[in-house]
């Protein structure tokens, strides 16, 4: 574990009673105080995109900052020669998750704080694009099916925009409950989008994260339902927003491994997995998502995902469902 930080005592004086703590293979983090301040201290390292993460990170906090009552960290010093940002420790009880209500409407405060005068402070969120809809395409003809081009190729365009803060990573972990209301950390894929894409976590099951969240359907009409009180004006729909997420390959790897392969093609010659999950189960998984939708521009989308997860679970059995132990339900 690394012991010393490389930080100049002129950010915030010399670090004390410093502490490695365990992290990812890209970033350095470690508890410190300084002049008797508790903070945690990260430095972006690893990969081509080191420098860009932690430029977004910088910005994604600094955006946040404006939240008022808070919801994340605030950033106390920045030493960008080293990459190394410097913030604030806040009271993390790491085994307690906030509750589906209480994450949904973080998610809408933080998706507030920014306007369409924040334009280009951030990079654009990912959608779909053309090359995701073409290896759509082809795993469909695999399986003797056609895919909606009505429905499904519009849909690049309609996603893409938007000025809200996105968190880019809202996974479980980077979620916590902190003075009764949700508080995000790691704003290292932050962008400027539109929040559904995050809110629609929720329904196609957290597709940046190592693990499938299954949230039962109660509970979901309650957190979107209080994610809509927030933000009433909201324009698109969680619904197109799952289909994205289904039709994104590189949501079926981790971060490090989105190297611009096909991915959904990997899936008709190999099964890999992301944590416990295997990629044929969380793309079936989605698939029965999107099949269950009933809102009438996708109807012909629904009728084929239904379609092809029956197809796919005959031919791959594991994809059925994922393993007990990977289903987290929040209390």
């Amino acid at each position: 574990m690394w012991r010393r930080i490389p930080i100049s005592d002129e950010v915030l004086g010399r670090p004390r009673r410093v502490r490695g703590i365990k992290s990812s293979p890209r970033s350095r983090v470690w508890s410190a105080e300084f002049d008797g301040t508790p903070a945690v201290v990260k430095q972006s390292i690893g990969g081509p995109n080191a420098g860009e993460r932690y430029e977004r990170e910088v910005t994604g906090l600094r955006l946040a900052a404006r939240a008022d009552p808070r919801l994340a960290p605030r950033l106390l010093g920045v030493q960008p020669d080293e990459r190394i940002m410097v913030l604030e420790r806040v009271p993390v009880r790491r085994r307690v998750s906030p509750s589906w209500v209480a994450y949904a409407e973080g998610l809408a405060r933080l998706h507030g704080v920014t306007t369409a005068e924040d334009a280009g402070a951030l990079p654009a969120a990912d959608v779909p694009t053309a090359d995701d809809l073409a290896a759509f395409r082809r795993v469909c003809a695999e399986f003797g099916l056609t895919a909606p081009d009505d429905e499904l190729e519009p849909l690049p365009e309609r996603l893409s925009g938007g000025h809200q803060l996105i968190h880019g990573d809202p996974c479980v972990g980077n979620a916590l409950p902190i003075e009764g209301r949700t508080w995000f950390l790691d704003f290292e894929h932050a962008a400027l989008g539109n929040g559904l894409t995050e809110l629609a976590y929720l329904r196609i099951g957290f597709p940046t994260c190592w693990n499938t969240a299954v949230v039962p359907e109660a509970a979901l009409a309650e957190a979107e339902a209080a994610y809509r009180a927030l933000r009433p004006d909201q324009e698109g729909t969680v619904a197109e927003h799952c289909v994205g997420w289904l039709l994104r390959g590189d949501a079926l790897v981790e971060r490090a491994h989105r190297d611009g392969r096909d991915h959904l093609g990997r899936l008709l010659v190999e099964d890999w997995k992301w944590g416990w999950v295997g990629a044929r189960q969380r793309f079936a998984h989605r698939l029965g998502v999107v099949a269950r939708f009933t809102e009438p521009e996708f109807a012909a989308t629904s009728a084929l995902a239904s379609a092809l997860r029956d197809r796919v679970v005959a031919r791959w059995p594991e994809a059925a469902r994922p393993p007990r132990e990977v289903v987290q339900i929040l209390e």
